[in-house]
Protein backbone atom coordinates (compact mmCIF):
# COMPACT_ATOMS: atom_id res chain seq x y z
CA UNK A 1 0.00 0.00 0.00
CA UNK A 2 1.66 3.26 -0.96
CA UNK A 3 1.54 6.34 0.92
CA UNK A 4 1.34 9.24 -0.84
CA UNK A 5 1.60 13.33 -0.07
CA UNK A 6 -1.34 15.28 -0.20
CA UNK A 7 -0.42 17.50 -2.63
CA UNK A 8 1.09 14.99 -4.73
CA UNK A 9 -2.41 13.70 -4.91
CA UNK A 10 -4.21 17.09 -4.71
CA UNK A 11 -2.07 19.62 -5.92
CA UNK A 12 -4.91 22.11 -5.09
CA UNK A 13 -6.00 20.62 -2.12
CA UNK A 14 -6.15 23.99 -0.26
CA UNK A 15 -9.52 24.54 -2.74
CA UNK A 16 -10.40 20.96 -3.50
CA UNK A 17 -11.04 19.94 0.04
CA UNK A 18 -9.98 22.50 2.59
CA UNK A 19 -12.60 25.27 0.99
CA UNK A 20 -8.88 27.65 0.40
CA UNK A 21 -7.41 26.50 3.92
CA UNK A 22 -4.13 24.79 4.91
CA UNK A 23 -4.10 22.14 6.96
CA UNK A 24 -0.27 22.13 7.10
CA UNK A 25 0.20 24.57 10.19
CA UNK A 26 -2.40 23.86 12.11
CA UNK A 27 -1.35 23.45 16.10
CA UNK A 28 -2.14 20.03 17.14
CA UNK A 29 -3.12 19.82 20.93
CA UNK A 30 -3.27 16.94 23.36
CA UNK A 31 -7.41 16.57 24.81
CA UNK A 32 -5.25 18.12 28.24
CA UNK A 33 -4.58 21.11 26.60
CA UNK A 34 -1.15 20.38 26.05
CA UNK A 35 0.76 21.38 22.88
CA UNK A 36 2.25 18.57 20.91
CA UNK A 37 3.13 20.48 17.88
CA UNK A 38 1.83 21.24 14.49
CA UNK A 39 0.75 19.56 11.53
CA UNK A 40 3.63 19.02 8.90
CA UNK A 41 1.93 17.04 6.20
CA UNK A 42 -0.66 14.75 5.18
CA UNK A 43 -0.64 11.32 4.08
CA UNK A 44 -3.08 9.74 1.81
CA UNK A 45 -3.50 5.97 0.43
CA UNK A 46 -3.76 5.01 -3.73
CA UNK A 47 -7.55 6.12 -3.56
CA UNK A 48 -6.95 9.46 -2.08
CA UNK A 49 -8.37 8.58 1.50
CA UNK A 50 -6.58 10.27 4.28
CA UNK A 51 -4.62 7.93 6.71
CA UNK A 52 -2.07 9.91 8.76
CA UNK A 53 -1.13 13.67 9.57
CA UNK A 54 2.19 13.86 9.86
CA UNK A 55 2.89 15.77 13.26
CA UNK A 56 5.89 18.01 13.60
CA UNK A 57 6.06 17.84 17.48
CA UNK A 58 9.04 20.99 17.67
CA UNK A 59 10.42 20.87 21.33
CA UNK A 60 7.97 18.49 22.77
CA UNK A 61 10.02 15.84 22.10
CA UNK A 62 13.41 16.97 20.66
CA UNK A 63 11.61 17.77 17.47
CA UNK A 64 10.97 14.60 15.97
CA UNK A 65 8.21 14.55 12.75
CA UNK A 66 5.61 11.16 13.26
CA UNK A 67 2.88 9.92 11.79
CA UNK A 68 -0.84 9.63 13.16
CA UNK A 69 -3.40 7.87 11.75
CA UNK A 70 -6.41 10.16 10.87
CA UNK A 71 -8.88 7.92 13.38
CA UNK A 72 -6.95 9.66 16.23
CA UNK A 73 -7.42 13.08 14.93
CA UNK A 74 -9.85 15.41 15.68
CA UNK A 75 -10.24 18.56 13.51
CA UNK A 76 -11.55 22.01 14.98
CA UNK A 77 -11.31 23.85 11.98
CA UNK A 78 -12.36 27.48 13.65
CA UNK A 79 -9.32 27.29 15.80
CA UNK A 80 -6.78 25.87 13.53
CA UNK A 81 -5.89 22.93 15.50
CA UNK A 82 -6.35 19.03 15.49
CA UNK A 83 -6.51 17.74 18.89
CA UNK A 84 -5.24 13.92 19.55
CA UNK A 85 -7.50 11.81 21.90
CA UNK A 86 -5.33 9.99 24.68
CA UNK A 87 -1.56 10.34 23.62
CA UNK A 88 1.12 10.87 25.88
CA UNK A 89 4.25 12.47 25.68
CA UNK A 90 5.56 9.26 26.40
CA UNK A 91 3.75 7.60 23.55
CA UNK A 92 5.02 10.38 20.92
CA UNK A 93 8.40 9.53 21.91
CA UNK A 94 7.58 5.77 20.97
CA UNK A 95 6.84 6.45 17.56
CA UNK A 96 9.36 6.10 14.80
CA UNK A 97 10.55 9.12 13.56
CA UNK A 98 9.05 9.82 10.05
CA UNK A 99 11.53 11.75 7.44
CA UNK A 100 10.15 13.57 4.21
CA UNK A 101 12.36 11.26 2.05
CA UNK A 102 11.55 7.79 3.37
CA UNK A 103 9.65 5.12 1.88
CA UNK A 104 6.55 3.85 4.42
CA UNK A 105 6.28 0.31 4.07
CA UNK A 106 4.21 -2.14 5.97
CA UNK A 107 7.17 -2.76 8.53
CA UNK A 108 7.02 1.04 9.28
CA UNK A 109 3.53 0.97 9.25
CA UNK A 110 3.02 -1.73 11.96
CA UNK A 111 5.97 0.03 14.28
CA UNK A 112 3.72 2.94 14.27
CA UNK A 113 -0.20 0.92 14.76
CA UNK A 114 1.40 -1.21 17.61
CA UNK A 115 1.82 2.04 19.67
CA UNK A 116 -1.90 3.18 18.85
CA UNK A 117 -3.46 -0.25 19.43
CA UNK A 118 -3.15 -0.35 23.18
CA UNK A 119 -4.70 3.44 23.14
CA UNK A 120 -7.31 1.73 20.66
CA UNK A 121 -8.07 -0.73 23.35
CA UNK A 122 -8.72 1.39 25.69
CA UNK A 123 -10.84 3.90 23.50
CA UNK A 124 -12.55 0.49 22.69
CA UNK A 125 -13.79 -0.99 25.72
CA UNK A 126 -10.63 -3.30 25.29
CA UNK A 127 -12.23 -4.37 21.66
CA UNK A 128 -9.26 -4.92 19.32
CA UNK A 129 -9.55 -6.03 15.36
CA UNK A 130 -9.18 -9.39 15.60
CA UNK A 131 -8.52 -9.34 11.28
CA UNK A 132 -5.48 -7.37 12.22
CA UNK A 133 -4.18 -9.58 14.30
CA UNK A 134 -3.91 -11.78 11.82
CA UNK A 135 -3.32 -10.29 8.91
CA UNK A 136 0.20 -10.14 7.36
CA UNK A 137 1.69 -7.79 4.50
CA UNK A 138 -0.52 -9.24 1.72
CA UNK A 139 -3.86 -9.02 3.47
CA UNK A 140 -3.80 -6.37 5.69
CA UNK A 141 -6.56 -3.70 5.09
CA UNK A 142 -7.13 0.22 6.86
CA UNK A 143 -10.41 -1.41 7.29
CA UNK A 144 -9.28 -4.02 9.36
CA UNK A 145 -8.81 -1.25 11.97
CA UNK A 146 -11.37 1.29 12.00
CA UNK A 147 -11.00 2.99 15.16
CA UNK A 148 -7.20 4.23 13.74
CA UNK A 149 -8.63 5.40 10.34
CA UNK A 150 -12.14 6.04 10.02
CA UNK A 151 -13.22 9.50 9.56
CA UNK A 152 -16.47 10.57 11.21
CA UNK A 153 -18.57 13.55 9.98
CA UNK A 154 -18.21 14.84 13.84
CA UNK A 155 -14.54 14.84 14.00
CA UNK A 156 -13.29 15.29 10.38
CA UNK A 157 -16.25 17.24 9.08
CA UNK A 158 -15.04 19.64 5.99
CA UNK A 159 -16.18 21.84 3.22
CA UNK A 160 -16.07 19.81 0.20
CA UNK A 161 -16.72 21.49 -3.28
CA UNK A 162 -17.87 19.14 -6.23
CA UNK A 163 -17.30 18.67 -9.92
CA UNK A 164 -18.08 17.01 -12.38
CA UNK A 165 -15.75 14.58 -14.62
CA UNK A 166 -15.65 12.73 -17.88
CA UNK A 167 -14.90 9.44 -17.49
CA UNK A 168 -14.52 7.44 -20.54
CA UNK A 169 -14.77 3.49 -20.23
CA UNK A 170 -15.53 0.98 -22.93
CA UNK A 171 -18.13 -1.68 -23.12
CA UNK A 172 -17.40 -4.90 -25.18
CA UNK A 173 -20.11 -6.58 -27.63
CA UNK A 174 -21.14 -8.54 -29.96
CA UNK A 175 -21.05 -6.85 -33.56
CA UNK A 176 -22.12 -9.52 -35.34
CA UNK A 177 -20.40 -13.07 -36.48
CA UNK A 178 -19.35 -14.50 -39.75
CA UNK A 179 -19.84 -18.15 -40.65
CA UNK A 180 -18.27 -19.72 -43.24
CA UNK A 181 -19.97 -22.57 -45.23
CA UNK A 182 -19.97 -24.54 -48.58
CA UNK A 183 -22.79 -25.48 -51.50
CA UNK A 184 -22.06 -27.42 -54.87
CA UNK A 185 -21.97 -25.66 -58.21
CA UNK A 186 -22.60 -28.20 -61.11
CA UNK A 187 -21.58 -27.39 -64.78
CA UNK A 188 -20.55 -29.16 -68.03
CA UNK A 189 -17.31 -30.10 -68.52
CA UNK A 190 -16.13 -31.31 -72.19
CA UNK A 191 -13.08 -33.31 -73.69
CA UNK A 192 -11.59 -34.35 -76.23
CA UNK A 193 -10.37 -38.18 -76.66
CA UNK A 194 -8.59 -39.36 -80.02
CA UNK A 195 -9.44 -42.74 -80.56
CA UNK A 196 -8.57 -44.84 -83.24
CA UNK A 197 -10.40 -47.75 -84.91
CA UNK A 198 -9.17 -50.19 -88.18
CA UNK A 199 -11.09 -50.67 -90.99
CA UNK A 200 -10.31 -53.82 -93.11
CA UNK A 201 -9.61 -52.80 -96.87
CA UNK A 202 -10.24 -55.34 -99.35
CA UNK A 203 -8.27 -54.58 -103.07
CA UNK A 204 -9.50 -56.86 -105.78
CA UNK A 205 -7.47 -56.51 -108.94
CA UNK A 206 -8.21 -58.15 -112.43
CA UNK A 207 -4.82 -58.37 -114.69
CA UNK A 208 -4.06 -56.93 -117.68
CA UNK A 209 -4.09 -60.14 -119.48
CA UNK A 210 -4.83 -63.53 -118.29
CA UNK A 211 -1.93 -65.54 -116.94
CA UNK A 212 -2.54 -69.62 -117.45
CA UNK A 213 -1.19 -70.99 -113.71
CA UNK A 214 0.74 -74.88 -113.76
CA UNK A 215 -1.38 -77.95 -113.74
CA UNK A 216 -2.08 -78.76 -110.07
CA UNK A 217 -1.15 -75.57 -108.32
CA UNK A 218 -4.84 -74.10 -108.55
CA UNK A 219 -6.21 -75.44 -105.22
CA UNK A 220 -10.38 -75.24 -106.02
CA UNK A 221 -12.56 -75.18 -102.47
CA UNK A 222 -15.09 -74.18 -100.12
CA UNK A 223 -14.33 -72.04 -97.16
CA UNK A 224 -11.93 -69.70 -95.10
CA UNK A 225 -8.89 -68.31 -97.42
CA UNK A 226 -7.80 -65.51 -94.77
CA UNK A 227 -8.56 -63.89 -91.01
CA UNK A 228 -7.45 -60.55 -90.18
CA UNK A 229 -8.02 -58.96 -86.28
CA UNK A 230 -10.12 -55.59 -85.81
CA UNK A 231 -9.16 -53.81 -83.06
CA UNK A 232 -10.71 -49.77 -82.08
CA UNK A 233 -10.19 -47.54 -79.08
CA UNK A 234 -13.12 -46.57 -77.03
CA UNK A 235 -13.11 -43.23 -74.98
CA UNK A 236 -12.70 -44.10 -71.02
CA UNK A 237 -13.73 -41.32 -69.39
CA UNK A 238 -14.26 -41.10 -65.14
CA UNK A 239 -14.04 -37.94 -62.74
CA UNK A 240 -11.90 -37.78 -59.38
CA UNK A 241 -11.47 -35.07 -57.23
CA UNK A 242 -8.90 -32.53 -56.55
CA UNK A 243 -8.11 -29.72 -53.75
CA UNK A 244 -9.22 -26.79 -55.61
CA UNK A 245 -8.38 -23.93 -52.97
CA UNK A 246 -7.96 -23.53 -49.21
CA UNK A 247 -9.37 -21.10 -47.36
CA UNK A 248 -7.65 -20.10 -43.19
CA UNK A 249 -9.91 -18.07 -40.92
CA UNK A 250 -8.20 -15.53 -38.26
CA UNK A 251 -9.31 -12.25 -36.66
CA UNK A 252 -7.58 -9.21 -36.61
CA UNK A 253 -7.94 -5.94 -34.61
CA UNK A 254 -9.10 -2.03 -35.45
CA UNK A 255 -8.26 0.19 -33.27
CA UNK A 256 -9.93 3.46 -33.25
CA UNK A 257 -10.06 6.44 -31.16
CA UNK A 258 -13.64 8.05 -30.23
CA UNK A 259 -13.65 11.50 -28.94
CA UNK A 260 -16.88 12.63 -27.17
CA UNK A 261 -17.92 16.12 -25.40
CA UNK A 262 -20.58 16.19 -22.72
CA UNK A 263 -21.02 19.58 -20.53
CA UNK A 264 -19.97 19.07 -16.55
CA UNK A 265 -21.03 21.14 -13.80
CA UNK A 266 -19.05 22.45 -11.09
CA UNK A 267 -19.93 23.74 -7.63
CA UNK A 268 -18.30 27.41 -7.10
CA UNK A 269 -18.43 28.66 -3.33
CA UNK A 270 -21.15 31.84 -3.01
CA UNK A 271 -20.87 33.65 0.24
CA UNK A 272 -24.21 35.86 1.21
CA UNK A 273 -22.85 38.71 3.08
CA UNK A 274 -25.79 40.23 5.62
CA UNK A 275 -24.74 43.88 6.90
CA UNK A 276 -21.28 44.41 7.23
CA UNK A 277 -19.43 41.85 9.37
CA UNK A 278 -16.04 41.38 8.58
CA UNK A 279 -15.29 38.33 6.43
CA UNK A 280 -11.36 36.95 5.10
CA UNK A 281 -10.80 34.13 2.90
CA UNK A 282 -7.87 32.37 2.42
CA UNK A 283 -6.83 30.70 -0.84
Amino acid sequence: MNLIKIDKFYPNYKEQIFGGDDIKGYDVYSDREEKIGEVHDALLDENGRFRYLVIDTGFWIFGKNVLLPVGYAQMDYDRHRVYVIGMTKAQAESLPEYHDNMTVDYDYEERVRNVYRPMAANRSAGATSAQAKTSDRDTYSYDHEPELYTTTEQDHKNLKLYEEKLIANKDRYKSGEVTLGKHVESETAQVSVPVEKERVVIERNSPSEAREVQPGTADFHDGEVARVEVYEEAANIEKKAFVREEVGVKKEVKRDTVDAKEKVRREELEVNVDGNPVVKGRR
